[in-house]
């Protein structure tokens, strides 16, 4: 009663290409090679502490930070975002600084932006700098090849926590 004939001009239409390959040549087909070198990964979303934070004590992280709040207290971080609402008042250690508020303290960068609303009192030391029209600075300048860790700090100490050895000694009375 039916018959069936196949037709070259027309091949059967699949919802997906598997379909239409037979089970044998899918387990005959060897993995598509992977690439040389992976893709770079996207860049990590930076922590942000908001304007009504503060914070007294030290931060440390290996990651970005944005700062729009108070911190009383040392930062070190691998980029660090100055915002125009925040005041740092201690050092600052990262390898990217940008400077859009306040300051007050020795900045330590491989790579130093002061934008037109910094605010700074304190040593900046640093790779390079560039400080725009606008900004205000208190201190001195000094350029050093490594101002991150090596030159002018103890680099195992870098992102170390302080410890009690740290902490000033009281005068015997």
């Amino acid at each position: 009663m039916f018959s069936i004939t196949k037709t070259p001009e027309a091949p059967a239409q699949t919802s997906s290409p598997q379909a239409a390959t037979p089970r044998a040549e899918l387990e005959a087909k060897p993995a598509a090679p992977m690439p040389a070198t992976a893709a770079p990964r996207p860049k990590a979303t930076p922590s942000v502490l908001s304007p009504d934070l503060t914070i007294t004590g030290n931060i440390r992280t290996s990651g970005d930070i944005q700062i729009e709040g108070t911190v009383e207290g040392d930062v070190r971080a691998a980029h660090l975002t100055v915002g125009e609402t925040a005041t740092i008042k201690g050092e600052v250690v990262a390898e990217e600084v940008v400077v859009h508020g306040r300051v007050v303290g020795r900045l330590r960068g491989l790579k130093v932006r002061l934008a037109g609303s910094a605010r700074v009192e304190g040593e900046i030391v640093h790779k390079t700098i560039a400080i725009e029209s606008g900004a205000h600075f208190e201190g001195s300048v000094q350029r050093q090849e490594d101002p991150v860790g090596k030159a002018g700090a103890q680099p195992s100490r870098l992102f170390a926590p302080k410890d009690a050895t740290d902490a000033p000694k009281a005068a015997a009375g």
